[in-house]
């Protein structure tokens, strides 16, 4: 009877230990869930393609979205939101954080496409104080974008992933300013589905790439979230599975490549989709080969940064924009900065428009070949240059105005490579 107690509890001991390793194995498992809301305004409302009145606008091609991308892993959970507008103040997007229920705060990413061609989310005050902005329609925003990330934690499903950075092929961008200065490469996150139905299958691909989206701009009477909008369409077509996009370094100013002879533009939603559909079908060529990555690992890190506020254009509009923008000194404005690593890709978001020699720069630095800038994410702070560019010569005396200061580039790049050194490499 010993000996039967014995070998009693010697089993009972291997049967805890397997479901301790059992669930330990579970946790450890890499989960992704994506979702989506449709953002258009019925009626439609005027667009915005920045400082000054909104435009009136008639039709509509494309609709708008917030589309949200969730990945969970070993404890760690992030959401990655992308919203189809100029941009996305943190004022906004902390409305949603708070309805967002798994997710911790600051782990939420939201950034914005940039298309020139939908609401004013900043509700920019004329010199008068007034503002154009519909605050109904923003608040009601600030729901679809929770919902969306509160769906896609629920839709979560076992997968792996695919990443890739290369070379996007074709006439997709240039740097207004100087033609060839922008960069090509095109970052691409592909989760596939690891088990059960969507075994094998294209969950979600996000494609990270630097471009002004103003092929049609604010001025032609129409809401449309330009070439983002054929991108997705494109992507989902040819995956089944969900499509979001995130800017990059885009500023000063690479934009849409689409110059005709004599110098000409196509400004016509035929030209949003020439664009879009080349971006996408370059997505999926860079990431169709791929290494598939087994259950990687995330790491989610963020600090808080504070910018002085030297434009006083700018201070003007953080004072009197109805949304609460601007701290109480109006002297200095703090944002959030993240950094993720997501199996071999490492992210770093900018909130605003960094010119190309900044983010060549970060890439350079960050220790992976698979290196992401989320432009626009978490705030919109204008133009991000370096002190050496700043006001120093004509061609950027507009991107200088519409920045926060000489010194912005100068903290932008301190802050973030701080981060690099302060956190684990990417594996």
């Amino acid at each position: 009877m010993k000996y039967s107690r014995t070998v009693f509890r010697i089993a009972a001991l291997w049967c805890n230990m397997l479901l301790f390793f059992i669930s330990g194995t579970q946790a450890q498992e890499l989960k992704v869930g994506s979702a989506k809301r449709v953002l258009t305004p019925n009626p439609l409302i005027s667009v915005s393609g920045g400082v000054g009145t909104p435009k009136p606008v008639t039709i509509k091609k494309g609709d708008l979205y917030v589309r949200a991308m969730v990945l969970e892993n070993g404890g760690e959970k992030v959401a990655i939101v992308n919203i189809d507008n100029l941009g996305w103040p943190a004022a906004l997007g902390n409305k949603s954080r708070k309805l967002i229920t798994d997710i911790p705060f600051d782990n939420i990413l939201i950034g914005a496409t940039h298309t020139h061609s939908a609401p004013d989310a900043y509700a920019f005050p004329d010199e008068n104080g007034n503002h154009g902005a519909d605050l109904e329609y923003l608040k009601w925003c600030t729901v679809q974008i929770a919902d969306a990330v509160n769906e896609a934690f629920q839709n979560r499903e076992p997968a792996n992933l695919k990443i890739a950075v290369g070379k996007a092929e074709g006439k997709i961008a240039y740097n207004y300013y100087a033609p060839k200065l922008y960069d090509p490469r095109c970052g691409v996150i592909q989760a596939i589905g690891s088990s059960g139905k969507n075994k094998d299958k294209p969950l979600v691909t996000l494609v990270n790439y630097a471009i002004h989206p103003e092929v049609i701009g604010s001025d032609r009477g129409i809401l449309s979230p330009d070439m983002v909008g054929p991108l997705y369409n494109r992507i989902e077509e040819k995956t089944g599975g969900m499509a979001i996009f995130m800017n990059g370094a885009q500023g000063g100013m690479v934009t849409a490549d689409n110059r005709l002879d004599e110098g000409k533009e196509a400004a016509d939603w035929e030209e949003c989709k020439r664009i879009g559909n080349l971006l996408a079908d370059e997505a999926l060529r860079i990431v169709a080969d791929a290494s598939v990555q087994e259950n990687p690992t995330i790491l989610s890190a963020n600090k808080k940064v504070t910018f002085p506020i030297d434009s006083e254009m700018l201070r003007f509009i953080l004072k009197h924009s109805p949304l609460s923008m601007g701290s109480s000194d109006e002297s200095s404005i703090s944002t959030t900065l993240n950094l993720l690593n997501i199996g071999s890709a490492q992210i770093l978001t900018i909130p605003g428009e960094a010119l190309p020699n900044i983010g060549f720069y970060l890439k350079r630095k960050m220790p992976t070949k698979h290196a992401f800038l989320f432009g626009l994410t978490n705030d919109a702070f204008g133009y991000m240059l370096t002190k050496e560019d700043f006001n120093s010569f004509e061609r950027y005396e507009y991107v200088s105005r519409t920045s926060l200061g000489e010194m912005t580039g100068e903290i932008l790049v301190s802050e973030l490579m701080d981060m690099i050194k302060s956190n684990p490499k990417p594996h």
